[in-house]
């Protein structure tokens, strides 16, 4: 940590883990984003790269992605589309000001990825609470990934087959077990074992025009929809108040981009609090459209009997909605290594700090661990993907620590930062940020703790 930043705790050295190791840690930068390393000759004067404009386009692209298509299942579980519109605004403003939150911290700490921002900030304690909750999220995605290949493959599969559902079901080639096994085999497991993963930057922005290809076809799907495509029964208001709260993990799926953010600050042409308020509320809106567009016409298209995948709804054979299948299959293919090294790059730090071992001692062993993590991380999700084909339970339980990443350790990240201020007297303003603070981490810790509890004792034991 730079020097001049006494008012931020730094408590996690006191565990003398490795300094080398922390560099090794630095995760979830988005492969499109460049940052400056951070040293103490250069950190005074040194500026990223990248654009207001640029940073919006960045954030969207963190914050879209295959959590779309489950949006059309929390408008029916929230109980219609007022309800789904109203909480979705809501969930909106403490979204946005917790990633206000993060570059301030950012910027306070001299802190340039999440987890250190909050090592940083709050210390040990919470450090190790948030790099293992970034690993459990990142392999939790990862297992959906796998699920929507399996589910898109399924459509596809059967719209090529001609013979008969009952024949081509016998098929063994056709079994979504043996297509989701063959594709991660051949397609992610490749990509996953590199140790870098700048490869990927010129794919990501390939899964944003899928992802709004997707939200194109949805809407145009409502405003001239096929014959067969009559909705059941069209919900207007929650079946009780609690149900409300089962839309919730699916918002915060979508809309969690804060792990990523602040890399995107830190390469910004002029880091500044200010600026990056713009910039993310520019994002976050535009986030906000595409969700509610996808959300609002595929939910009004099938009603309550839309499937937690949204794409599942649609006919086998019709060639638009092939496509977009095509498309998300295109981009988790990408996505998951991407989540994977994340999770990865959390392990390593956290083997490297605890056996104290530098990255120049370590070179040797690396290459032989990251292939049993790889391969260990690999086989694990995809066992658990083929045994959970729905995607709306695993969606359950990683939405609640997306919660976490958005309300709760921003929200400790604010108040430990205004605590750590030396004044002789607190303004109103200094009480209101630090109630601010405490009121988010309330209201992520309900988040998490009701959609954990749901998720348990309703989708994993049904």
């Amino acid at each position: 940590m730079a020097q001049g930043t006494g008012s931020i705790n730094s408590d996690y050295k006191d565990w003398e883990w490795s300094d080398d190791a922390g560099e090794r840690a630095r995760l979830l930068q988005s492969p499109s984003v460049e940052t400056v390393p951070k040293s103490g000759e250069s950190q005074g004067n040194s500026l990223g790269a990248t654009s207001a404009l640029g940073a919006v386009f960045i954030v969207v692209n963190a914050a879209l992605g295959a959590g779309l298509l489950n949006f059309p299942a929390a408008f029916s579980m929230a109980g219609g589309v007022a309800a789904g519109i109203v909480l979705q605004m809501c969930m909106l403003i403490f979204i946005i000001g917790g990633l206000v939150i993060l570059a301030y911290c950012s910027q306070a700490s001299n802190e340039r990825t999440y987890q250190e921002v909050v090592w940083a900030v709050c210390g040990k304690v919470p450090g190790v609470l948030c790099e293992v909750a970034i690993a459990v999220y990142t392999f939790g995605t990862c297992i959906a990934f796998l699920i929507i290949i399996g589910d898109q493959e399924d459509k596809i599969i059967a719209a090529l087959v001609t013979e008969p559902e009952e024949a081509g079901s016998n098929r063994w080639y056709t079994d979504r077990k043996f297509t989701i096994s063959i594709t991660a085999f051949l397609l992610i497991l490749p990509l996953s074992i590199p140790k870098e993963i700048g490869f990927q930057k010129y794919a990501s922005s390939l899964s944003v025009i899928g992802t709004w290809y997707v939200t194109a076809v949805i809407i145009i799907k409502y405003i001239w929809p096929d014959k067969e495509l009559v909705p059941v029964e069209i919900p207007t208001s929650p079946s009780t108040w609690t149900a409300v709260f089962n839309a919730m993990p699916t918002i915060c799926f979508g809309f969690q981009c804060h792990v990523s953010s602040v890399p995107v600050f830190n390469s910004m042409k002029q880091p500044e609090v200010k600026t990056w308020g713009a910039v993310v509320t520019a994002a976050m809106v535009i986030a906000l459209f595409v969700y509610t567009g996808t959300g609002v016409c595929g939910f009004l298209t099938f009603g309550a009997s839309v499937e937690q995948d949204v794409l599942l709804s649609y006919p086998s054979n019709d060639i638009p909605v092939a496509l977009a299948r095509a498309f998300i299959i295109l981009c988790v293919l990408t996505s998951y290594p991407i989540l994977h090294f994340c999770g990865r790059a959390v392990l390593e730090g956290l083997w490297l700090r605890y056996t104290g071992v530098t990255v120049e001692e370590d070179v040797v062993r690396e290459r032989r661990r990251r292939l049993l993590q790889t391969i260990s991380w690999f086989l694990l999700t995809l066992l658990l993907a083929l045994f959970i084909p729905d995607i709306g339970k695993v969606i359950s339980v990683i939405g609640g620590l997306a919660a976490c990443f958005i309300f709760v350790f921003p929200g400790l990240c604010l108040i430990q930062a205004k605590l750590s201020e030396i004044q002789e007297t607190r303004a109103i303003s200094w009480w209101a940020q630090v109630s601010y603070g405490v009121f988010m981490v309330t209201l992520g810790a309900f988040i998490f703790g009701q959609t954990t509890a749901n998720a348990i004792f309703v989708d994993l034991t049904a």
